[in-house]
């Protein structure tokens, strides 16, 4: 599986100035957008993409293929509100996101599932029968 992500001029602008910089790093992924973050794994039968979540359910999220690309969307809306005598704190944060991942031609994309747990979300992404490991006895005479 192949991730795409969109391209960011400021983001090109500190890979050639600070490329060396311990800070470089952090900014590099706050600028370029890369939440959730992802694990990806291959076995003999299917791709599993887990994405951390927190905070979200399956009704905030839109997961779709389309020509050959994975995409995860959502959007996150949190509101804290204390208040006692004459305390009141109210914070709010949102904001939309969006994954995409170039899919292998060895993906049945008919049959993707996908399962949200405790934040987690997990698709699975089951191999097409051709892509398969098949194992042939070979008989020697």
């Amino acid at each position: 599986i192949r991730y795409e992500r969109p391209m960011t001029t400021l983001a090109s602008l500190f890979d050639d100035f600070f490329s060396d910089n311990v800070f470089y790093f952090l900014f590099r992924e706050l600028a370029t957008g890369s939440w959730p973050r992802v694990d990806i794994e291959e076995g003999s039968n299917e791709y599993v993409i887990k994405a951390d979540l927190p905070g979200l359910e399956k009704k905030d999220l839109k997961i779709s293929v389309e020509n050959g690309t994975l995409s995860i969307e959502g959007e996150k809306k949190v509101e804290r509100k204390k208040e006692k005598d004459r305390y009141y704190h109210l914070e709010r944060s949102y904001g939309k996101f969006c994954r995409s991942f170039a899919l292998p031609d060895d993906i049945a994309s008919e049959k993707i599932s996908a399962a949200m747990n405790n934040g987690v979300l997990e698709l699975t992404l089951p191999k097409s029968e051709k892509a398969r490991p098949k194992s042939i006895e070979v008989k020697v005479n």
